[in-house]
């Protein structure tokens, strides 16, 4: 990871990530995680996993349990069929999120339902507040009216018709048209992760590609541009 001495922002490359290739699944990992481990990485704050992970048609992960966790995918492209002890199903579509809180215990599987297309998504882990909480799940797609340059996502009390995190932790969907850009002011005591999707971004300046990401624990405003189109995950972390 590079650190721009002139201003508060770490880079992460996509090429720096850790790499798994399974045949079935292909994953690019941000921070330590099964196999792969760099004791430089091993989350930012309360986030702990963010996986890029392309499941081949009619693969997937089998029925496997987790706790103590807020898990949370972003379809990028394709579907992801989801099954859970709790008794809920759903396949969700590019854009949408699926956010379980692990809790005191939860077994799921995910698979990519298509025989024919790639499932392209974002799995990402966030450490939660409290342990052994009552499992539960829930979904997020936009809002009607919605500006997409960004977008809540996912929030701790709900706000804006976000999901519910047990943690005090924003995460934003940000999408730029050609030549548009955002803000986002970073409340003392905070830091902000991206993660960038497609196309390529500046963030105060800084040129980003797909895969990239940055971070900045400096109170202060960060300013996302784009001159192609972007699609990207914001973090803003306690």
């Amino acid at each position: 990871m590079k650190t721009n001495t002139q201003s508060p922002i770490d880079i992460m490359r996509s090429e720096e990530r850790g790499f798994a290739d399974h045949g079935w699944l292909v994953a690019r990992h941000s921070f330590s995680f099964a196999d792969y481990y760099n004791p430089e990485r091993m989350g930012f704050r309360s986030l702990r996993v963010i996986n890029q992970d392309r499941i081949a048609p009619g693969a997937g992960f089998p029925r496997h349990p987790h706790r103590d966790m807020e898990i949370f995918s972003y379809l990028v492209a394709g579907q992801l069929q989801h099954a859970d002890s709790m008794g809920n199903e759903k396949v969700i579509t590019p854009g949408e999120v699926q956010m379980m809180s692990a809790g005191r215990g939860v077994l799921h599987s995910e698979f990519n339902p298509s025989q024919t297309e790639e499932a392209h998504l974002l799995q990402i882990w966030i450490e939660p507040n409290e342990r052994g909480l009552t499992p539960s799940y829930t979904e997020w797609q936009p809002a009607e009216g919605a500006d997409p340059r960004k977008v809540l996502l996912i929030s701790p009390d709900g706000r804006d018709q976000s999901a519910t995190i047990h943690q005090d932790a924003s995460v934003y969907r940000v999408k730029l048209a050609a030549g548009e850009s955002i803000s986002h002011d970073l409340a003392a005591g905070r830091g902000a992760w991206l993660q960038v999707i497609h196309g390529e971004l500046t963030l105060n300046g800084e040129s980003l590609k797909p895969g990239d990401a940055a971070s900045s624990e400096s109170e202060g405003s960060l300013t996302i541009s784009s001159a192609e189109g972007t699609e990207a995950l914001l973090f803003d972390l306690a």
